[in-house]
Parts: structure tokens; C-alpha cells; sequence
């Protein structure tokens, strides 16, 4: 293989990409952002899938400087477009704040950090010191930013008046972008200093961003779209490209096309199918994305396929969703982990607090986060999307089951688990019914009034230590009927098994042993062993489980 460029993992530099690395070209984002005319322009993505660079990106070409800028893009798609396009390149002074790093336990931090990013913004523009067009209460706002000696008050309109002051200095009215705008807000929800995040960024947007005649054009990123009366309140000149908007979906993340030229690039087309496999299944809008940090990591990294995506952050909110332990969170999640569609009305505003309440559909975060794709989408006559959401691809999988398994872990010991797997494939109904059992008295309370979608997601997550050893299906057609849960071995030395769960009211004479029995029977008459002996599997092992509140009763056949 010839010597090849190497690939940009971390660097979020564009200029730094163009010179040294391979760059798949989103340039055609300016003409569209150019061509769009949007007075303010918010993309939410999930994390890691661009947003830093293509704001670097614009940043680099709208931005004017000493430094001439154009020889990034003149072997660039953008330049292609005319003089219409390429005469906009370094033309306007460029506000650009990133707020990506804005991560504190506590307040006070945060606020901390966030005037430190603004310090150094207004010290980038260092020309607004002594310019002859700013009335001396300015500089001295200026001096007194630069050397964090400002006021709350000050710091809340610091947006406002530095695009104020570059516009009467340059006699060009600036850019604004802002990258990871949501971040202090989701780190306040986690961390317990949401309302704090929320009243500054509040203001703080509301001043800069509200009919401000100072400013050419605003593009901001995030993950979330922050509901409006929490964020955005009062802002009618903002519009929001999701993942759900077909405008802009090739932009962020890799295209097919962009993914096989780069395999071809690196001479690896064959890994084509695993690549996929992995990291394909998003779907912004009406285009097919793959995970770009996945797929830069899988090629730097000898064409290895793991979850390289999971590694860039902590999953906290996923952690606060699961812990919910709710009836819909199981329902949902089983049927997602079984490869089952979910769905499902989703709103695209969310309000952070109302994610640790039981009745909110959490399926929208999860979709605007990256953990489930949309396959299919439609407008219902209130406005709301109602979507067909499944698991994306293996990487998203392993992290459903990673989460689950930290979960379980955590509360019943990590042995438990193990011996639960273990006790399965050898078809040791006591120990299985022991961990079940530890299990349920550490995390059930006695007044919850639990149906048979708990204890079949309860099933399902203990389950997943074994993903690696089997397809794990759940809620699938097989012989006459639908079976509970069925693990197909993905090597030919262990057990197909199949589980059928039945769950009665805590309050009901019951005799757990006889429903578990029956749970066993419905195996047998409904012929659930079907699909697994269409593929060649012998070695089946069958389960009846019965739960009843904080009891369970196990049979096998």
C-alpha cells in the first residue's frame, strides 16, 4: 500500500485538516447556509458527528485576517459554485464561541469557564482596544471582559455588544457561530445546577440573538433542541435543522458515498460490509450517515471493528433513563433489543427535568442523541413527528447492553450476573432463580405494581452479558405463535434457549410453580423451537418463568 494521508482523529482544526490530513469535503455547507438566507441557524446532531469542525469550517471562510484564507478551499467543492460564493471569503469579522468544554460539577465552575471563553473571544479581537470607532465606555467594557473583572450583568450582554462593537469598528456586521450551545445545560441537569445554566444562556442568547441588527448571520450547534419557553423564549427569527429536517442532511456525518471513496482511498473496499454493519443506519432527513468518529477511528485502527463512539463520552443521561426502571422504558427496550420497530410519537423540544419523570416519552432524546434512528417518518395533523424507531447499528447495540449491564452490576454485584449466564447455558433452574431473586429484592419495592413487560425487560437486560455468545431476539414470530425471548448461539458448542415469562398480581392466589409450568407448556404447543431448529440447533434448552412482586418460580424442560 502507497503511503496515505492519515486520518484526523480529534482534530477538529479545518485548516490544520486541510494541510496534513484527509478531509472529506462538506464545504457545499456554506452555499447552502449562504443560499438558505436563515437569520439564525441552530443544527442539532449527536455528539461527534462534525459539528465542531464545520464551524471551524466556516469559521476559516468567512472570518477576515491578515492570513490569506482562500487557499484552504480553492481545491475545495465551494469553490466550484462562482464568484457569488468564493466573493464572501474573508470578508466579515466572525464571532466563534464553543461551548463544548463547559463541564463542572458545580455552578459556579461553569459560570467560571463560560467567562473565560468569552474573556478570550473579545482578546481575539484585540483591534476593538484602541479603535477610534468605540465610545471609551466600550473599551472600557472591553478591558474589563478581558481581564475577568465584569460583572454578571455584563457578561449576560457580552454577546450582544462585542458583535455591536465589531460591527461599528469594521464597518462589516460579524458572523456569530456558537458550537455546543446546550452543553452547560445538559451538564447542569446531571450535576444539579440546571436552573442557574438555564437563566444565564437564557439571557445571555436572548441579547445577542433577538433582532440584533449586528450581526450578518448566526449558526449555532448542539445536540439538543432546548424547548423553547426554557431557552429560546421570545426568539421567532431562529430555525432548527434536526435530524427529522431533510435540509442539511448530508452535511454532518459520513455519506455513503463518502465512506466508500475513503475505502477505496485507504485500499480497504472489502471491509465495506462490517463497516456498515457497525457504524451505518443513521438516517438525517432522507440521507443514509455513518458514524464519522467511528469510521475515522475503525480505519486508523487497522480496520478493527469495536464501539469507538461510546469511548468519547460518559452516557450519564442514558444512566438516568434506565435507572427509571419504569413499565414504557422496558416495553420499549426490549422490543428495541429484540430488533423490533418502536413507534412512536417524538418531539424534538425537550425540557431536561421532565426526563426523570415516569410518563415522559423519552424515545425523542434518544433519537436526537444518536442512540435510535428514525426509519421512518410522518407528520400527524397536530405537527408532531410520528416515527418507526429502531437500534441504528452493532456500535449503539453494545452500548444499550454495556448501560444495562453497569446497571445490573452495580446494584446485585457483577458475580450475580455471571452466575445468572452461567446458571442459564447450564440449565440450573435454582441458581438462576437465586440471582433473579437477589436481584429483585435490591431494586423492586414492595408496593410497585409491576405487569408482565417489567419482568420480561428485567429478563431481557440481565440477558445481554451473553450478546457476545448470542442473538438475542425478543417478541418473534416462530411456529404458531410469538415467543418471549429466544438466544440463537452464535457458535455451535452452546444451547439454543428460549424463555416464556408470565407475571401475576402481587395480591393474586397464584401458585407460581403452575403458572411457571404453564409459561413451559405455551413453549411446547406453540412449537417456539421452530426457528431455532430451521437453523440447525439441537441442544435447546427450554424455560418457564413466573414472577409475582419480589418472587419468581423457574421450570426447564
Amino acid at each position: 500500500m502507497s503511503r496515505k494521508l492519515p486520518l484526523p482523529v480529534g482534530t477538529t482544526n479545518y485548516k490544520k485538516i486541510c494541510e496534513d490530513s484527509y478531509y472529506v469535503d462538506k464545504t457545499l455547507l456554506i452555499k447552502e447556509i449562504l443560499d438558505e438566507k436563515v437569520n439564525v441557524a441552530l443544527f442539532t446532531r449527536p455528539r461527534r458527528f462534525g459539528k465542531t469542525l464545520n464551524m471551524d469550517m466556516l469559521r476559516t471562510f468567512f472570518e477576515k485576517t491578515a492570513e490569506d484564507t482562500g487557499r484552504y478551499f480553492r481545491d475545495k467543492k465551494i469553490w466550484q459554485q462562482g464568484e457569488k460564493y468564493t466573493s464572501q471569503q474573508g470578508q466579515y469579522p466572525v464571532i466563534f464561541l464553543s461551548l463544548k468544554d463547559i463541564k463542572a460539577r458545580k455552578w459556579q465552575y461553569a459560570f467560571d469557564a463560560l467567562k473565560y471563553i468569552i474573556s478570550v473571544e473579545y482578546m481575539r479581537h484585540s483591534e476593538l482596544k484602541r479603535s477610534s470607532e468605540l465610545e471609551e465606555a466600550d473599551i472600557e467594557l472591553y478591558n474589563r471582559i478581558v481581564k475577568n473583572q465584569a460583572g454578571y450583568m455584563e457578561y449576560v450582554f457580552s454577546l450582544q455588544a462585542l458583535s455591536r462593537m465589531l460591527h461599528q469598528h469594521h464597518k462589516q456586521a460579524p458572523v456569530i457561530i456558537i458550537d455546543e450551545y446546550d452543553t452547560p445545560i445538559q451538564e447542569g441537569f446531571v450535576n444539579g445546577y440546571y436552573d442557574d445554566a438555564v437563566e444565564f444562556i437564557r439571557s445571555f442568547f436572548s441579547a445577542a440573538l433577538k433582532d440584533n441588527s449586528h450581526a450578518r448571520q448566526i449558526v449555532m450547534t448542539g445536540i439538543l433542541r432546548i424547548a423553547k419557553e426554557s431557552i429560546f423564549s421570545g426568539l421567532n427569527n431562529i430555525r432548527v435543522f434536526s435530524v427529522l429536517d431533510k435540509k442539511f442532511s448530508e452535511f454532518f456525518g459520513f455519506t455513503t458515498s463518502e465512506v466508500q471513496q475513503m475505502a477505496a482511498y485507504y485500499e480497504q473496499t472489502d471491509k465495506l460490509p462490517e463497516l456498515k454493519a457497525w457504524y451505518d443506519g443513521y438516517k438525517f432527513g432522507d440521507t443514509e450517515i455513518f458514524n464519522p468518529w467511528s469510521v475515522i477511528n475503525y480505519f486508523s485502527n487497522n480496520c478493527q471493528a469495536m464501539p469507538y463512539w461510546v469511548q468519547t463520552s460518559a452516557n450519564t443521561i442514558i444512566q438516568e433513563i434506565l435507572k427509571t426502571y419504569n413499565d414504557d422504558t422496558y416495553r420499549n427496550l426490549h422490543a428495541l433489543l429484540g430488533k423490533t420497530e418502536v413507534q412512536s410519537i417524538v418531539r424534538t423540544n425537550i425540557i431536561y427535568p421532565k426526563l426523570k419523570e415516569p410518563q415522559t416519552n423519552i424515545l425523542g432524546f434518544l433519537l436526537m442523541t444518536g442512540y435510535l434512528k428514525s426509519t421512518g417518518t410522518e407528520l400527524d395533523a397536530r405537527g408532531d413527528y410520528i416515527c418507526r424507531l429502531s437500534i441504528p447499528n452493532k456500535e449503539i447495540k453494545t452500548i444499550y447492553y454495556n448501560e444495562i449491564l453497569s446497571l445490573l452490576t452495580e446494584d446485585i454485584g457483577e458475580n450475580t450476573v455471571m452466575n445468572l449466564a452461567n446458571a442459564l447455558y447450564d440449565k440450573d433452574a435454582a441458581k438462576i432463580k437465586e440471582a433473579l431473586n437477589k436481584f429483585m429484592l435490591k431494586t423492586i419495592s414492595y408496593y410497585d405494581n409491576l405487569k408482565e413487560n417489567y419482568y420480561h425487560g428485567l429478563m431481557l437486560g440481565l440477558l445481554a452479558i451473553g450478546e457476545s455468545n448470542y442473538d438475542i431476539r425478543s417478541n418473534r414470530e416462530s411456529g404458531l405463535g410469538r415467543y418471549d425471548i429466544q438466544l440463537i448461539p452464535k457458535k455451535s458448542a452452546l444451547p439454543g434457549i428460549i424463555i416464556e415469562v408470565k407475571a401475576a398480581d402481587k395480591d393474586a392466589g397464584v401458585e407460581l410453580s403452575k403458572l411457571a409450568q404453564t409459561a413451559l407448556k405455551q413453549i411446547e404447543e406453540k412449537k417456539y423451537d421452530t426457528e431455532l431448529c430451521a437453523q440447525g440447533v439441537n441442544d435447546i434448552i427450554k424455560y418457564g418463568v413466573a414472577f409475582k412482586g419480589k418472587t419468581v418460580e423457574i421450570v426447564t424442560n
